[in-house]
């Protein structure tokens, strides 16, 4: 980090994105499909059971970036309730077809701070990866006009078909670096999530930065170095359009 505290973005090889909530605002549209799946599920259960509405606390403790099935078994636990198989792939199913829903009847525009990093980092010559546990990564990146940008993604499809277990455990990070050519130590997680920044964490990254779009200082207690609200916060004072970033 500098003395202004923006990171000495010369001294990495390779940053590594997480998608929804940094890059796009897609989190709120998987918030609100999970709380229709799920609060839809719920009123299913026995009266006995009163079960509460799905939160957003529910999401940001038991959701937020993690595989999505692992999403559907964690939260349900948290209730006491568990199902087969599948009813878990059910249930998870049925939150990606609302937010593929959500998606083409919308579309989806990036954070202008996080594009203007994306570029600014370009710039740079440094090397940039999606990572993201959702499978809608490539339609989301499409969609924000951003697919090109970068020069790898490394979403649920991929982890599922390399068997890489998702967030909170490092590797689908650690893959994407090494696909980009760099280690751990020369690499920049920007998240989210406190899943997302747990992986960041276990992984050992050269910095983990959290991005606070709602889970504030959670995010510093899952083991974030910095904590920002808008990615143009991290493009230094002097860089050409920074002032604009940062209004």
């Amino acid at each position: 980090m500098t003395a202004t505290g923006v990171p000495d973005w010369t001294t990495y090889k390779a940053v590594l994105f997480d998608l929804d909530g940094v890059v796009t605002p897609t989190a709120l549209v998987h918030m609100r499909a999970w709380a229709e799946m799920f609060d839809a599920y719920l009123a299913t259960r026995p009266a006995e059971e009163a079960q509460a509405p799905f939160t957003d606390a529910d999401y940001h403790t038991w959701v937020d970036g993690k595989p999505r099935y692992d999403g559907v078994r964690d939260f349900l636990a948290s209730r006491g309730i568990h199902l087969d198989e599948s009813e878990v792939i059910r249930l998870g199913d049925e939150k990606n077809r609302r937010v593929n829903e959500v998606l083409e009847r919308d579309g989806v525009e990036a954070y202008p701070g996080s594009v203007r990093l994306i570029d600014h980092l370009g710039g740079l010559g440094i090397k940039q990866a999606v990572v993201s546990s959702s499978a809608n990564a490539p339609t989301v990146l499409r969609a924000a006009g951003l697919l090109d940008r970068f020069e790898t993604i490394v979403d649920g499809n991929v982890a599922r078909e390399l068997g890489l277990p998702g967030k909170p455990n490092p590797d689908t990070f650690l893959y994407a670096a090494q696909v980009l050519g760099a280690d751990a130590a020369s690499s920049v997680v920007l998240e989210d999530a406190v899943s997302g920044v747990a992986a960041g964490r276990a992984g050992h990254f050269g910095l983990t930065i959290g991005v606070d779009r709602g889970a504030g200082d959670a995010l510093l207690a899952a083991g974030a170095d910095v904590l920002v609200q808008d990615l143009a916060q991290l493009i230094p004072a002097d860089a050409p359009g920074a002032t604009e970033a940062r209004r």
